[in-house]
């Protein structure tokens, strides 16, 4: 079998260890000698090999597999307070997720991803792009996005959610097969997971599939502002929501949002941008939002679908393809844990059809 080194460190991280943690753990290894190995300029021994992915409790076929599902704009909530340990663990669950998806792929063809991607440098606007895009999806105007989750997976999008800390919103990849995929936190409220998936969507649209060449002047922050503005007029286009805006009222804000199934501080930030408040009264709102604790939980939650494809391709392999969730492990290179873990147990058949 021949040995990716990458694929070792990648184990290994996704475990959680250090390379000294996992030295004390195997005996016979160094650091030294895996640090070596994981740089792709020494070798380790057969027996020592399987010693290591044994203790990482990975099956040895992983080390021949070759993930990348290159990460690009991972939307994270105060980046700066997450230790290099989460952000690794939650960036290997990320590509976990790409690699699960491609490898469901070889049996399952996906709906198709049938939407335009415009870059920003040929002149296009966010706010345009957003607009396209909902015309695209066959949104009315004047009416909010029902059901999220199925509008993106009709057009060819995966969604994935994941159960991992608070700290991380999402992130939109172009797996190494080439399929669109975003992975979600499932611990959020409705209308946060709504504006995480139409964030990534922007991603998607402006950034990922398209394979424009970005230049250096729009860095992640750039990116991450232009996927906050489609964002927005994707879910409340400013020639809808503009006039409900003037003049806006703490009161009003509930209103607002069971009616666009945002959260009240989104269109709070939105009457700003759209200059139907000013400074003042926008500062002044949030003070009040803050006093009454509504900036900690809104209490008023808004309704909202669940993914189904990824649920659908795991139980199309169950139980049209009868795989045990061993055997899945086996034909995947995976440990049962991961397949476990990612593998939402519900079932509800989306709009895929088994590869002949």
């Amino acid at each position: 079998m021949e040995i990716n080194f990458k694929q070792l460190t990648f184990a290994r991280e996704y475990r959680g260890y250090s390379q000294s943690e996992l030295a004390k753990n195997v005996s016979g290894l160094s650091q030294s000698n895996l640090s070596k190995f994981e740089k792709g300029i020494s070798t380790l021994s057969e027996e020592l090999i399987e010693k290591v992915i044994g203790f990482l409790n990975f099956p040895s076929g992983f080390l021949s597999k070759s993930i990348s599902n290159t990460v690009e704009n991972p939307h994270y909530r105060k980046r700066s307070t997450i230790s290099k340990k989460i952000v690794t663990n939650i960036e290997s669950s990320i590509k976990l997720a790409g690699y699960i998806v491609d490898q469901m792929t070889e049996s399952i063809e996906w709906p198709e991803f049938n939407l335009d991607t415009l870059d920003i440098e040929d002149g296009y606007s966010v706010i345009n792009i957003a607009n396209h895009t909902r015309k695209s999806m066959g949104l009315k105007s004047g009416r909010p996005v029902q059901d999220i989750f199925q509008l993106l997976e009709r057009h060819g999008i995966v969604v994935v959610e994941i159960d991992i800390t608070e700290k991380f919103d999402g992130a939109s990849i172009k797996s190494d097969e080439g399929c669109p995929i975003i992975i979600i936190n499932k611990r959020f409220s409705n209308d946060r997971k709504r504006f995480t998936l139409a964030h990534e969507l922007g991603h998607m649209i402006m950034h990922v599939l398209g394979g424009f060449p970005i230049p250096d002047y729009r860095d992640h922050k750039t990116r991450e502002r232009e996927a906050d503005m489609f964002a927005s007029e994707f879910l409340m286009p400013e020639s809808d929501i503009k006039k409900s805006l003037y003049g806006l009222k703490l009161s009003s804000l509930s209103e607002l949002k069971k009616y666009w199934l945002t959260s009240m501080a989104s269109i709070l930030r939105r009457a700003y941008d759209l200059g139907c408040i000013d400074k003042d009264r926008y500062t002044y709102l949030n003070i009040e939002m803050s006093r009454l604790g509504l900036k900690k939980n809104e209490r008023l939650n808004v309704p909202i679908d669940s993914p189904t494809l990824f649920e659908s391709g795991y139980k199309m392999h169950k139980s049209d393809l009868e795989y045990s969730d061993e055997e899945l492990s086996k034909a995947f290179c995976l440990p049962v844990d991961i397949i476990n873990d990612f593998c939402n147990p519900r079932f509800h058949r989306g709009k895929m059809k088994l590869v002949i």
